[in-house]
């Protein structure tokens, strides 16, 4: 009996000891107003604009949007901006040079902002370059109080084949997302797999591809449906 009293005492003053901790970090500091609109960002990195990648996270954006009239969306594609990920390394910018990320870090670090959803074309086996530029870039969320913690996150990969890779590259960009302390989910039911996985069969249009849209829609819906959740219980 007295083992139990004690350990109903430890995990009390453990659950006290967390709660006091959770309310003097700026991360959860930043979330305890609930916001009447969530926003979910689809972020594009392929370097073509408009192209398969953005065409299928609109699909997932638009399933995101349609589970409930508080959340908005917004897609953002990387395609033409100059992102550097030697800068990551804190190098300084070269002379004339242009870099775009700085425009990115109040969007994603916005608390309305709940959940980002990445989509990459596979290079490779892999992510672009400029998908892992923008990776490695966000160093400066970890350096600013984890502005990205507790954000819900989901990764589209679309491949040249059906099976092209796509499932590996979801699981990098899951790795660095993992580090930013971000929540991950899949695809969610019926499938429930690790992500969407888009098939362009070389004709430029993804939405003919049934089971990636599918994948895409399920993953728009998850992510959404999370970021609600968490939205009740992270004030």
């Amino acid at each position: 009996m007295s083992d139990k009293l004690n350990r109903r005492k430890f995990l009390g003053t453990v659950g006290a000891a967390v709660a006091i901790d959770a309310a003097a970090n700026p991360v959860y500091a930043s979330r305890r107003s609930k916001p009447d609109k969530i926003r979910i960002i689809g972020i594009a990195c392929s370097p073509r604009k408009g192209k398969t990648t953005a065409a299928s996270l609109q699909v997932c954006l638009e399933a995101a949007a349609q589970l409930d009239t508080r959340i908005e969306v917004e897609l953002i594609e990387l395609a033409e901006m100059k992102i550097d990920g030697a800068l990551a390394a804190g190098l300084p910018l070269a002379p004339g040079q242009k870099d775009d990320f700085g425009k990115l870090i109040p969007k994603l670090s916005d608390p309305k902002v709940r959940g980002i959803i990445i989509g990459t074309p596979v290079y490779f086996g892999n992510m672009t370059s400029l998908c892992k530029a923008f990776l490695d870039r966000c160093i400066a969320f970890r350096k600013s109080n984890f502005a990205l913690s507790n954000k819900v996150a989901g990764v589209l990969a679309v491949g040249g084949a059906r099976n092209g890779g796509q499932e590996l590259t979801i699981q990098s960009v899951q790795a660095a997302l993992l580090c930013q302390e971000m929540i991950i989910v899949g695809d969610a039911r019926p499938g429930a797999r690790i992500g969407a996985t888009i098939w362009n069969d070389g004709k430029g249009e993804v939405t003919r591809d049934e089971f990636g849209m599918a994948t895409a829609r399920n993953l728009g819906r998850r992510v959404a449906e999370v970021a609600l959740q968490l939205m009740t219980i992270v004030k």
